[in-house]
């Protein structure tokens, strides 16, 4: 099967050897974002929260450039630096998912890249 490489200048540039996302077929596989604002990829000011908002904007940024948004979501993995701060990354999640409640693993982990709080990774069905 062959796949594309999905790619937008509105979602930070990977910071090493992958792919923002890649489509297989009616799959899209987002790989991880994190809080990095694209046009400075500094890391957003501000709580675990406008972390979390950040993040998902990224996301929503890659999705969009491949022609799907959150309602085509179905699995996504979330990883954190403090377990602590669920409930709070919970509610801005909510906001970006509304009604589409995807699968989902939850992971406290000891590092991220640049320290920061959150990463979150999508696995979409486009048409």
């Amino acid at each position: 099967m062959k796949h594309q490489v999905i790619h937008t200048d509105n979602a930070p540039a990977a910071i090493g050897p992958y792919s923002q996302a890649i489509k297989a077929g009616n799959l899209l596989f987002v790989s991880g974002q994190v809080p990095f604002v694209p046009s400075t990829m500094e890391i957003v000011e501000g709580d675990v929260q406008a972390q979390t908002r950040q993040s998902l904007t990224n996301v929503q940024n890659i999705l969009k450039e491949a022609g799907a948004d959150f309602s085509d979501v179905v699995k996504t993995t979330v990883f954190i630096k403090d377990m602590n701060e669920f409930a709070q990354i919970n509610e801005v999640y909510a906001e970006f998912f509304g009604e589409n409640k995807p699968a989902r693993a939850c992971v406290e982990v000891a590092r991220l890249p640049k320290d920061v709080k959150v990463e979150i990774e999508v696995i979409a069905v486009v048409k």
